[in-house]
């Protein structure tokens, strides 16, 4: 029987099924798609310091494990590339707290993210509002906030975080005191609170926005960038006072 079994042609792994994914381009495709949606959102020539927070809570395990998180790096290396000349991109893992932060650029940045979350060990829960406040005091302390260029903060995360109440106070005093916008990037299902921070009320400016990426692995790196663009086009309007404050 066993002989039987062993003899039995089987079909070369080649055409085993496997899951689709979208296509993933080099840093210097997604520098030309991220122009594209800037100028689709007439950004051309603005000028931002970028910003990446990503979320190490356990839940993101699988995130790093296929290396989504760390093209999202790239992906975000390439909007910063028109956006920013100073080359490179601050990353700032959070869970329960702080856990680490790291930098990407042009010359560095092939599995970059990857390395650094292994080297952080444990992985906590979700408190936006520690990766928020230390955001806001990296751009305090940049070059770029003392030459009035605002900050862009792509801000990703796979869950609802256990401190709303706080992260909802941050939002709106960023709205008040900071230069600063947080393009919140929810994946997966658990996300129903970036779209609440989107619609936030009581602030002065809406300077929030969400893309859900349910499945980032085949999100189109269009479809990214439009998703942080657009309304990031709007805040800026609005604090030169271009269009009426929400």
């Amino acid at each position: 029987m066993l002989k039987k079994l062993f003899s039995r042609p089987q079909p070369p792994i080649a055409t085993m099924p496997a899951p689709a994914t979208a296509s993933r381009s080099s840093v210097a495709d997604l520098t030309k798609k991220a122009a594209i949606s800037l100028r689709k959102h007439g950004l051309s020539g603005q000028r931002a310091a970028v910003y990446l927070v990503l979320d190490r809570s356990g839940s993101m395990r699988p995130f790093y494990k296929d290396g989504t998180v760390q093209y999202l790096s790239e992906q975000v290396l390439g909007l910063s590339r028109n956006l920013d000349d100073d080359g490179t991109v601050p990353v700032v893992f959070f869970s329960t707290s702080i856990d680490g932060t790291t930098e990407v650029s042009v010359d560095d940045y092939a599995g970059k993210i990857q390395a650094e979350h292994e080297k952080l060990g444990h992985m906590g829960l979700t408190f936006y509002d520690k990766a928020m406040q230390h955001v806001v005091k990296l751009h305090r302390a940049s070059d770029a906030h003392a030459q009035g260029i605002p900050g862009l903060v792509v801000f990703q995360s796979d869950g609802n975080p256990d401190n709303r109440p706080a992260t909802e106070d941050l939002l709106r005093t960023a709205s008040e005191e900071e230069d600063l916008f947080f393009a919140f990037i929810g994946y997966g299902d658990r996300v129903g609170f970036l779209q609440q921070l989107d619609n936030l009320e009581g602030r002065r400016v809406d300077n929030a926005s969400h893309f859900h990426a349910k499945d980032p692995r085949n999100v189109p790196d269009e479809a990214l960038y439009d998703g942080i663009t657009g309304q990031f086009k709007t805040w800026l309007a609005a604090t030169r006072g271009q269009v009426s404050p929400r």
